[in-house]
């Protein structure tokens, strides 16, 4: 059920067990920070079913439990049927997921719902996307966060007419 007083994220990757669920974890963490915790709803979904109903990645979980997160989101699949309908905000990590996720809208107003992470980077601006870390090491995780952080930043300043983007 829809609740009209708060603004409603969802964030989209391929699987949902890296990439969305960190970035759930993160606006998450930054949202309670601000003290605002009531006026968000925020929730990530994976492109495809191969991983529903598993934790996230266990090298996303180790990496973002080493910055103070707790990334335990259970993944999901996206469902056009319901999720263009329950979010204000459908937030993609590259490309591909926005030509997939935008592929599913049933009109230009689901369409327009339907983001990039990339276009709300502080400091990484000029970066297309949020690259998938899953067949990378370490260092892959490490940029996937530090990205993430900064999209979240930019989105939450957004939000919250903080910033001028």
């Amino acid at each position: 059920m829809k609740q009209m007083d708060k603004t409603r994220i969802l964030f989209i990757c391929l699987g949902n067990i890296c990439r969305s669920p960190a970035t759930n974890a993160i606006m998450q963490k930054f949202v309670d920070e601000a003290g605002l915790t009531d006026k968000f709803v925020i929730d990530s979904a994976g492109i495809g079913p191969w991983h529903v109903g598993q934790l996230p990645d266990k090298r996303m979980r180790q990496h973002g439990t080493k910055r103070g997160y707790k990334i335990d989101h259970i993944a999901r699949q996206f469902d056009a049927s319901h999720d263009f309908n329950d979010f204000d905000y459908i937030v993609v990590m590259d490309d591909e997921n926005y030509k997939n996720i935008t592929w599913q809208a049933h009109d230009e107003g689901e369409r327009k719902k339907v983001i990039r992470m990339a276009d709300y980077f502080i400091k990484y601006k000029g970066r297309t996307s949020v690259p998938d870390p899953y067949y990378g090491g370490d260092s892959d995780f490490e940029l996937a966060l530090d990205l993430i952080e900064d999209g979240c930043r930019g989105i939450l300043n957004k939000l919250t007419n903080k910033g001028n983007s």
